[in-house]
């Protein structure tokens, strides 16, 4: 079942990236929001990872994206995710509180499960538990929220019950996604994911359809679905442009898995490209490559990242341009007045 759910909302994703120094990572992360929100975007999202600069960059969302928050007035901000089984539950129901009234009411948590085994240990937390932890970490969260009594007599201040509603849960796995659904927390698609052993070949979307179909069987009737797909997307005025950037961002993820011991098939461009499940080119290549995602076109929420290409920060406030301009109406996505999309220099 390909079902169609509308209206779709667009939202921007960033890691932390660039070859600079920490600070000028968080300012020119910081710039890409305020300018997608300019663009019309209706959320941006931030990944949270501990230790490893080449990851993530980012281990404090809470203390970035207030600052954020700061900057910006009406996009949404979100965390995809925060590593809850690394942090101190109560501590993130108080920042997560702090930071939505901060913002004005325009936080999305998302969690997750996962880090490095490395950053675990670090953390004092046994890898092979983290799936124990984090339920056991997300139910605190959720009851402090709500003002429920806690150890000691005490109650989360300021509680937040309305986040209860703006949680979001990434999982690689149907029976996670069904666990999605029945609590009434929005599904966080990954813009790729391993393929299953008996089924190299299969694309994102056959990974991902049944992942969306176990979910949706587990929402509470008349509980509105909320499924994010993000997805990798690097858009330019030029298609030699783009590839240009393509091959020296995915040649330096396929150098790091070679480094690791994994193995990407091929060694074309183009199959960096299918192995690391990216669009790139002009805005008519990648909506022709997009519209082919079954997967993306049942998701109330369109998110991308250009990650893993990581072209330089000019070249990530263009493609918000392009993709506000051009790539997102072609997938459904409406804003109340367009952008105005000047020719590129």
């Amino acid at each position: 079942m390909t079902s169609k759910i509308a209206p779709k909302r667009l939202g921007f994703f960033t890691r932390l990236l660039d070859d600079v120094p920490a600070g000028e990572r968080y300012r020119l992360a910081a710039e890409q929001i305020i300018h997608a929100e300019e663009n019309g975007f209706d959320s941006a999202w931030i990944a949270q990872h501990h230790f490893h600069a080449e990851e993530g960059g980012l281990p404090s969302p809470a203390v970035f994206l207030s600052h954020v928050a700061a900057r910006t007035s009406t996009i949404r901000l979100g965390t995809g995710v925060i590593t809850l089984p690394m942090e101190n539950a109560l501590r993130v129901a108080e920042d997560t509180a702090v930071l939505d009234l901060l913002s004005g009411g325009r936080l999305e948590v998302g969690f997750g499960t996962g880090g490095t085994k490395e950053s675990f240990e670090a953390f004092g937390i046994d890898a092979d538990r983290r799936g124990e932890v984090y339920a056991e970490n997300l139910a605190v969260v959720r009851d402090a929220w709500a003002g429920k009594v806690l150890h000691g007599g005490n109650r989360l201040y300021p509680d937040a019950p309305h986040l209860l509603d703006r949680v979001w849960l990434a999982t690689f796995s149907a029976n996670g996604a069904r666990l999605a659904g029945l609590s009434g927390d929005g599904l966080m698609l990954s813009r790729t994911q391993p393929r299953p052993a008996d089924n190299p070949d299969a694309t994102l979307d056959d990974i991902q359809n049944p992942i969306i179909d176990a979910y949706l069987a587990g929402l509470p009737q008349g509980r509105a679905p909320r499924i994010l797909g993000s997805r990798s997307l690097f858009v330019a005025d030029d298609r030699k442009r783009a590839l240009a950037f393509a091959e020296t961002g995915l040649r330096r993820v396929a150098d790091r898995f070679a480094a690791a011991g994994h193995r990407i098939e091929g060694d074309r461009l183009e199959d960096l490209i299918k192995a690391l499940d990216s669009h790139v080119g002009t805005p008519d290549d990648v909506i022709a490559s997009l519209k082919k995602d079954t997967a993306l076109a049942r998701a109330t929420d369109i998110v991308f990242q250009v990650h893993s290409i990581d072209p330089p920060h000019a070249e990530i406030l263009r493609s918000i341009e392009l993709i506000a301009a051009e790539v997102a109406p072609a997938l459904g996505w409406t804003r109340s007045s367009a952008p105005q999309l000047v020719a590129a220099q």
